[in-house]
């Protein structure tokens, strides 16, 4: 049973990407670049922008990767194969009569199997990014992490480079800052993957490829079919920053504060109100005196 077993995980880490997880990962990656407001319009104006957009989209995971590892940002178009193979994807997006692929993409289980399949090109570039970066810097884990999670998730980031060219970029949404699932769960993958690679982590590379993939395409689809945006992560993440982060927030005194700076204005005294107050009564009793 366990040898069974091992063939299967060792069948599954040795199956290629190219070209069917490939074209999946490039689909979803333009599916997403149309979407975005002005895509098409650029499209038709000015094809060679969205073209170069749409390879910034479809390989900038790659391209972050290589710069930091020195090596030269544009290696990708050596890979002419996987070049034309999205540069066909591009086009039928954009250009196909009657628009049958994006009218296609519309149905749900279309987008479920081009998710999934997505997905499973995630993993294969974290440990692409693992590996390489191992080879520049024997056991360096903290550069074998950063390389693993550009090549998963670094595609997000160079796009953003893009629309701060196009002047469209907006501070709230940098990678960077917000962190979205696919960052996080990148970042946990390429962190884990370096553990095993290092020989912290007590399992064979074929297994954990295995499982990570698996916890990766049913997470998505379980996100995509009940339509929510919420990481599953949550939960943890909410009691780790409350157990190391939220200290502080919890012994601050930021109410009692708030409600003592409210009854007094800006130069530090008291409002009015009182004061008005105190004025007609001490006029009250005059009136009464006179009467």
């Amino acid at each position: 049973m366990a040898s069974a077993w091992d063939e299967l995980t060792l069948a599954f880490s040795r199956t290629s990407m190219f070209p069917f997880f490939d074209v999946a990962h490039y689909l979803v990656s333009l599916m997403a670049m149309r979407h975005q407001p002005g895509a098409e319009a650029v499209a038709l104006k000015n094809p060679l922008s969205s073209w170069f957009t749409a390879m910034l989209h479809c390989f900038g995971g790659g391209i972050l990767s290589c710069i930091l590892l020195a090596e030269p940002p544009l290696r990708f178009l050596a890979d002419y194969t996987n070049v034309l193979l999205a540069t066909s994807i591009w086009y039928v997006v954009f250009f196909c009569p009657c628009d049958l692929v994006f009218q296609g993409y519309s149905f749900l289980p279309v987008q479920l199997l081009a998710a999934g399949m997505k997905e499973v090109t995630r993993t294969w570039k974290i440990v692409g990014g693992v590996t390489d970066a191992n080879s520049y810097y024997k056991n360096g884990w903290i550069v074998m992490i950063a390389v693993g999670w550009a090549r998963g998730a670094g595609g997000s980031i160079v796009t953003n480079f893009e629309q701060l060219v196009k002047g469209s970029w907006k501070p709230e949404t940098e990678e960077w800052l917000k962190l979205s699932y696919p960052a996080k769960v990148t970042l946990l993958g390429s962190a884990v993957f370096t553990l095993q690679h290092t020989k912290y982590l007590s399992i064979s590379k074929h297994n954990l490829m295995f499982f990570y993939t698996i916890f990766l395409v049913s997470t998505k689809i379980a996100m995509m079919l009940t339509k929510t945006s919420v990481s599953p992560f949550a939960c943890f993440e909410d009691t780790l920053g409350r157990i190391f982060f939220g200290r502080q927030q919890q012994l601050s005194p930021c109410g009692k504060k708030s409600e003592v700076k409210s009854s007094f204005n800006g130069t530090g005294s008291s409002t009015s109100k009182p004061t008005v107050d105190a004025s007609d009564k001490v006029k009250k009793k005059h009136t009464k005196k006179t009467e």
